[in-house]
């Protein structure tokens, strides 16, 4: 008997874990896309209308300086001639404070901009936060942007080797069907 209400207590709890870790739906590919208005590492705001009238590459990452968040802004950093050559601009966004931002930003050497989503809304408007209760972390997910501020393209599932080059590609043939 203790087993089995030892096994509908974990059932309940999973449940409850997985309606509290559901983050809203991701905005779909040709919709607009959310606005924003979030501090930097050195609380300067920036705001989705910031950059209207250029493509932008709006990545959520989960925690500053961890080993793939880390792989990920590495590669953009590296990237950042290729992407500014295609008229594009980078913003990462977690749920980090300014302050951390500032520290990771700093030790990578960083070109583009950290956003703090303290309070974890625009990361849910985005369908990219997981909310445990008290532990807020954003999905590693990145919304390519069009100069009318609309999706272009979202990546859920992202590999952060070779991520970077894959927003470079897609930025490439997305250009070039416009021109067509």
């Amino acid at each position: 008997m203790l087993k089995i209400i030892a096994a509908l207590v974990f059932i309940a709890l999973a449940v409850v874990a997985i309606r509290i870790a559901y983050a809203g739906p991701t905005p779909e590919p040709g919709s607009q896309a959310p606005a924003f208005t979030l501090p930097d590492a050195k609380q300067q705001n920036h705001s989705l209308k910031d950059y209207a009238g250029q493509w932008l590459v709006l990545y959520f990452y989960p925690k500053d300086d961890t080993p793939g968040c880390t792989k990920e802004a590495c590669s953009f950093r590296d990237d950042m001639f290729q992407l500014e050559k295609l008229g594009a601009k980078v913003v990462g966004i977690s749920v980090d404070d300014s302050a951390s931002h500032a520290k990771f930003a700093e030790k990578y050497s960083l070109p583009f901009p950290l956003l703090s989503d303290a309070d974890g809304k625009t990361a849910d408007s985005y369908g990219a936060l997981t909310n445990l209760g008290i532990i807020k972390i954003a999905k590693r997910y990145t919304y390519l942007i069009d100069p009318k501020g609309r999706i272009a393209k979202r990546y859920l599932s992202v590999d952060t080797s070779r991520h970077s080059q894959e927003i470079i590609d897609d930025l490439k043939q997305l250009q070039k069907q416009a021109q067509s």
